[in-house]
Order: C-alpha cells, then sequence, then structure tokens
C-alpha cells in the first residue's frame, strides 16, 4: 500500500483546488491511500533561525508528514501569475530538509489558466530535488464553479476514471523509483 500525501496550495474554503486534493482521495486505486495535509494555514512564516531544535510544532508536523509519504500530490492555484506565498511558505520549511530530495511528487490542476504558477512550482520543485512525474498531468477545469457543480464535476464517471488513473500512473512511477 502506498500513501500519498496531497497538498492544496489554497487556502479558500470553496477552493477548488481543495476539492479536487479530497476527491483524490476518494478515487484513488485500492493498493494507495491519499490523505490531505490540511495545515497549510497553520504554519509559521519560514525563518532558517527557527530550524533545528527550534522548528515550530506546525513545521515538524508537515515535515514529517513529506518524510513518511511514498509520494506528494500538489494542486495550486496562480495568484498575479505565481505560487501563492502559502505554498512557497511550506516548501521553503523543507528546503533545508531531506524530505523533498528525491521524494516523487505530482501536480494536478483545477483550473487550465494556472500556466505561470504551474511553471514557477516545477522549478521550486525541481531545484528543491523533488522527483517529478510530469508525463501525465491531472486536468479538471473547476475554475469559476460553485460547490455543487464542483461535486458534480468530480463526481461524473469519466473524471472519477481520470482520477483513478493519474494517481495509479503516480504510484507506477514511485514505484519505478
Amino acid at each position: 500500500m502506498l500513501n500519498i500525501l496531497a497538498i492544496s496550495g489554497s487556502l479558500r474554503a470553496a477552493s477548488t483546488n481543495s476539492a479536487l486534493v479530497a476527491a483524490l482521495t476518494q478515487n484513488a486505486p485500492p493498493d494507495c491511500h491519499v490523505s490531505v495535509y490540511d495545515g497549510l494555514g497553520r504554519l509559521p512564516i519560514f525563518n532558517p533561525d527557527d530550524e533545528g531544535e527550534r522548528t515550530p510544532p506546525q513545521a515538524a508536523a508537515l515535515i514529517d508528514a513529506v518524510t513518511a509519504a511514498d509520494g506528494v500530490i500538489v494542486s495550486c492555484p496562480e495568484y498575479a501569475h505565481g505560487v501563492p506565498g502559502g505554498l512557497k511558505n511550506a516548501l521553503d520549511w523543507l528546503v533545508s530538509r531531506d524530505a523533498a530530495v528525491g521524494k516523487p511528487a505530482t501536480l494536478v490542476h483545477a483550473s487550465p489558466r494556472s500556466l505561470f504558477a504551474r511553471a514557477a512550482l516545477v522549478e521550486v520543485m525541481w531545484t528543491m530535488s523533488f522527483a517529478l512525474y510530469e508525463e501525465a498531468a491531472l486536468e479538471i477545469a473547476l475554475l469559476g464553479k460553485r460547490r455543487p457543480e464542483v461535486e458534480k464535476i468530480l463526481a461524473e464517471p469519466e473524471n472519477r476514471l481520470a482520477m483513478r488513473g493519474a494517481v495509479s500512473d503516480f504510484a507506477e512511477f514511485i514505484r519505478a523509483g
């Protein structure tokens, strides 16, 4: 059983990225357990002086979750052509740790418009030495949809199949690593 950690880069209560990663937990293949990291908004701002023995418990929990995961899935909105500050802050807490080094990771998308954030996130994650799986990125267009419509879209058989396939493909990548 692979343990995969899914992270939404959005803090919005009605986030389509959060809805997508939550749907992945329900549509993963039987040999994969996908759990959602929900502590993004509680992380203190990264400060290198607070590493080591001074690492805040919220940051230590993130580091431990990434370390324990067999792989990481990230769904990220785009803010002003960039990666949202909360997600970048979370990644900064991992920079000087081994948690990201060689860790399989992939991106999923709830919007076809987040091209700048995707490119920036890929650059950051490559620089941090994540082993990025980019061959078959999942994209389900949810941008601008309200919660009932998002739920309906995510429940459509073709989207459920696409989510299961994306996690399955990522699992193969993890196992091949």
